[in-house]
């Protein structure tokens, strides 16, 4: 585990997280998208990161599951769990895309648990460590994928059905927290235009493309996890539910 901060700007930290894509890409892991991290505005004071930060999904770290899963915490520094929506690309959106864009580009839509980590003690950090540190990415499981015209007919239905949308977090039947789709920058729709513009304003970055997924952001705090605990994501209709049973010991 790392100790101290590291004290660099946010552009020298994507340089940096960008670096570590490379090494993971010539070691043989793909990527698969995209995450978002700290949309969650109710959350900002809680870790002294006030804007939002993105990072890699890779082969090596994304799972599919139709709503129910094991994952191992093997390799994952002080794991934490965050009930999310995850996005699915059907194609690049446009330049300057809009919503209306973006729904377009949208291939299908699904909960999901991003498995976070900090190699930074207590998690306590700067934002620009945290993009350092993988965005602290460590697992992203997605749970069953529906169609995201059988939900929405446009950008503005799809925005406001996810913005109204509810979950509880449950661990082991007992529940710890409550969140909403609003809670991510407004919408998870939102979440994923602002992410866009972000990623195609970073020198280096790959832009968004077909099959990528995009998870766009924790709708409650995240939550500790351990070896054997079993968590539940309950969400509003029309989002399924999603479970999750942790196996293998944390580093």
């Amino acid at each position: 585990m790392l100790s101290g901060q590291t004290g660099f700007d946010m552009p020298a930290a994507y340089q940096k997280a960008l670096a570590v894509r490379q090494l993971r890409l010539a070691r043989g892991e793909q990527p698969r998208g995209f995450k978002i991290g700290f949309t969650n505005r109710s959350i900002w004071a809680r870790y002294a990161v006030f804007a939002p930060i993105w990072g890699t999904v890779y082969d090596s770290t994304l799972h599919f599951c139709e709503g129910q899963a094991k994952l191992n915490l093997s390799g994952i520094c002080q794991p934490r769990i965050e009930p999310e929506v995850v996005f699915g690309m059907r194609e690049t959106p446009l330049p300057g895309a809009t919503l209306d864009d973006l729904f377009a580009a949208i291939d299908w839509v699904a909960p999901g648990f991003e498995i976070v980590q900090s190699h930074l003690p207590d998690w306590k950090f700067q934002a620009a460590d945290t993009v350092a540190d993988g965005s602290l990415h460590a697992r992203l499981l997605v749970g069953p994928r529906m169609p995201v015209r059988d939900l929405s007919a446009d950008a503005t239905q799809l925005e406001a059905l996810l913005a109204s949308s509810q979950v509880t977090l449950l661990r082991d039947g007992l529940s710890v927290d409550t969140g909403s789709g609003a809670n991510v920058l407004d919408s998870p729709l939102r979440a994923l235009h602002h992410f866009l513009g972000e990623l195609r304003q970073c020198p280096g970055a790959p832009d968004l493309m077909p099959g990528d997924v995009v998870t766009t952001g924790t709708w409650t705090d995240a939550w500790p996890i351990a070896t054997g605990e079993q968590w539940q994501a309950k969400f509003s209709a029309p989002l399924p539910a999603l479970a999750v049973e942790f196996a293998g010991a944390p580093d």
